[in-house]
């Protein structure tokens, strides 16, 4: 693999497997030298599910499009492609849902892991960074996974200029003062005479 394969391609830790019946798998034999183009539409129902267990900040919207290229080179596997859809965010600030788009460009290479030497039993840090295959399938569904939860926001924010909830009452304060007295005037301060 050339040094600038090596840059645009995204390495994935083995252990990625199955995401249920909806997980999208191409035969290796079916990968050949020659590029093939895949477009099809991810179930992201497990997606969700994952995204729900934490602090909830993301849904993604049914139904993502998915286009990849694949090929092979000897015994490793590139892909590349685009994942697009639509994620409703729950912002952290005023807790308000809000829609964006997600629209995310990838690139991996996969290695069959006897090729890899994982199937050793010790991995050295090198063999750590390979992103690797086993068996006769490989399952899109989980790289698809990664790459949109990648492309999510670190923090949920419906915009920069997000004011948040007042701290007395709850008020949304993007929507205009609450009314409450402000604690920055002495004279509504309850202990101020």
């Amino acid at each position: 693999m050339t040094e600038a394969a090596a840059a645009l391609c995204r390495r994935f830790p083995p252990g990625y497997s199955d995401f249920g019946p909806h997980a999208m798998k191409i035969t290796v034999s079916d990968i050949k030298a020659e590029p093939q183009h895949l477009s099809y539409v991810e179930e992201v129902e497990e997606l969700n599910q994952r995204l729900g267990r934490g602090v909830r900040d993301f849904q993604v919207a049914p139904g993502m499009d998915v286009d990849v290229e694949y090929y092979r080179a000897g015994l490793d596997l590139f892909f590349q492609g685009t994942v697009r859809g639509e994620v409703v965010g729950s912002c952290a600030r005023c807790l308000e849902e809000y829609p964006f788009p997600l629209d995310r460009r990838f690139a991996f290479v996969l290695t069959p892991r006897v090729a890899a030497g994982v199937a050793r039993g010790e991995l050295s840090v090198e063999e750590l960074e390979l992103a690797t295959y086993t068996g006769e399938e490989v399952d899109l569904t989980p790289l698809v996974y990664e790459e949109t939860i990648l492309a999510l926001p670190t923090r949920a924010l419906c915009g920069e200029g997000c004011r948040g909830l007042c701290q007395r009452c709850g008020a949304n304060l993007n929507e205009g003062p609450c009314g409450c007295v402000r604690a920055e005037d002495p004279a509504a301060h309850p202990r101020a005479k």
